[in-house]
């Protein structure tokens, strides 16, 4: 059976990434409001968001489905954080903590979808 979604630590680490990109992102340049800082937020949480409706599927084909968008969300936003890098909005330290844990996600995101049906 699959997990509950909340009690997952890739949702629970997902999640904490989300805050963390929303409080980022409050600092960025105004006229980025409506552009890389709300395409960042809604790719930070469409992690967790997919991760609950893949566990909320009936089936495990499904589930991998929407594990897999979670992933490719993962995939768009370390290349957010590294364009923000780039236009100076982000400290080469933030950068790289975030990217290592987004990194991780999407590794722990591959395991669930590689992980034989429970």
């Amino acid at each position: 059976m699959i997990k509950h979604a909340p009690d997952m630590d890739v949702f629970k680490l997902s999640h904490s990434l989300t805050l963390e990109i929303y409080k980022l992102t409050e600092k960025f340049p105004s006229e980025e409001k409506f552009g890389l800082s709300m395409q960042m937020r809604r790719s930070a949480y469409s992690i967790p968001i997919n991760i609950v409706e893949g566990a909320s599927r009936l089936s495990r084909k499904e589930y991998k489905q929407f594990v897999g968008i979670a992933r490719g969300s993962a995939g768009e936003i370390t290349y957010q954080l590294l364009l923000s890098r780039d236009l100076g909005y982000l400290t080469e330290l933030d950068y790289t903590i975030l990217k290592e844990r987004y990194d991780r996600v999407g590794k722990m995101l591959t395991g669930l979808i590689k992980t034989p049906k429970r």
